[in-house]
């Protein structure tokens, strides 16, 4: 079995380079094969098809990014700070990943209702998983009582759009302009008063409610 997971990880590697060098269409599965150094049967083992490949791609860097963002809460204290954290990962891990990023939207979305039905799931997850954490920071009385599931749909969709206009123009700055901006969206949207650029900790840690 751990085998299998680890020819599974080098063949989803493989293809993430692949990907972000040339694109989805304009890359063969030999040449995934050859980088992953696993037999053609190993990869159609995995993976029935390239599609399948794509879509288990998005999954993995969903997970990734998931786990950091959960990770990068569990340090931090205080709805202000958590809500800063989560934003700074997705911003600075999107950064790193431009070029993929773009590829995978581009080119997913000549894929049909297939590509959709997948971005809607993991569109899902994430608004889940504000949801969760605006939950429980309502709960214990860190930001007034709201509609959760809305509220977290409506920041998710906010990111997406401004993640979107980055990856095709350049700009905003995710990091410089646009966490600034959203930061302070979000928190004024749910009741926290925004505080100033120069209270705005680097530090992980922060007793700050």
């Amino acid at each position: 079995m751990r085998d299998k997971e680890l020819t599974r990880g080098r063949i989803l590697d493989a293809a993430e380079k692949l990907f972000a060098q040339k694109g989805f269409h304009e890359t063969a599965m030999e040449e995934i094969v050859r980088a992953a150094k696993v037999s053609k049967g190993g990869v159609y083992f995995h993976f029935p098809s390239k599609e399948a490949l794509f879509f288990a791609l998005l999954d993995k860097l969903a997970d990734a990014l998931q786990q950091e963002v959960q990770q990068e809460i569990a340090r931090r204290r205080g709805a202000v700070n958590k809500i800063q954290g989560a934003l700074e990962v997705v911003l600075r891990t999107l950064s790193g990943k431009r070029r993929l990023a773009q590829i995978l939207l581009r080119q997913g979305y000549g894929l049909g209702p297939a590509f959709e039905r997948k971005r809607l799931e993991i569109y899902s997850r994430f608004a889940q998983l504000i949801q969760k954490y605006l939950d429980e920071a309502a709960a214990e009385g860190s930001i007034p009582s709201i509609n959760t599931e809305i509220t977290a749909y409506a920041w998710l969709g906010a990111i997406n759009e401004l993640v979107l206009r980055w990856i095709y123009t350049g700009e905003p700055d995710p990091l410089t302009e646009t966490l600034p901006a959203l930061l302070e969206i979000f928190l004024r949207g749910i009741g926290i008063e925004y505080p100033h650029k120069s209270r705005l900790r680097k530090e992980p840690y922060d007793h700050a409610t």
